[in-house]
């Protein structure tokens, strides 16, 4: 329960930045995406946002961190971020302001989901952008993929998480 409680405790600011607990998301199912607009992977928004209409009402929240560590492929600010996503890829999952997944400055979200988690071992790094983090309601990381694991084959475990 501890890493429920940690994960809970810490929070981020919103892209308009205004600070939002992780406990505002407490008894859901909760995506963590590092997402980037210039990236190959960056048609993966659509993917999120259909998870997040479909099962959205069941309880699942998708959670977009833009980063810009991976080839540069966020490069805009918060502005730029929020108007390609609510344009390109009318996303209404939250996104939170562009931050740090690795290195001396990872943002303590991401801190936190890289740690060991019951079964799973502590990342080391993330990979690339568009990796995924599941946690259930409880708030215990249960799953990790990678960029290449494209949303949709993600709701079979989400299914089970809100089942």
């Amino acid at each position: 329960m501890a890493e429920a409680a940690k994960f809970y405790d810490l929070s981020a600011d919103s892209i308009d930045h205004s600070e939002v607990p992780m406990a505002t998301y407490r008894g859901k199912v909760v995506l963590v995406v590092n997402v980037a607009s210039k990236c190959g992977y960056t048609s993966q928004y659509s993917g999120l946002e259909k998870l997040y209409q479909e099962y959205g009402e069941r309880g699942l929240v998708v959670l977009g961190f833009p980063c810009n560590q991976f080839g540069g492929q966020e490069p805009g600010a918060e502005a730029e971020i929020k108007s390609f996503c609510s344009v390109k890829y009318p996303v209404s999952f939250p996104l939170f302001s562009k931050i740090e997944v690795n290195g001396p400055g990872t943002h303590p979200v991401y801190q936190c989901l890289k740690q060991a988690h019951g079964s799973l071992p502590a990342l080391e790094a993330v990979k690339w952008n568009f990796a995924k983090v599941l946690i259930n309601r409880q708030g215990e990381v249960v799953q990790r993929f990678q960029s290449a694991d494209k949303p949709e084959d993600l709701a079979v475990h989400i299914a089970k998480l809100l089942a």
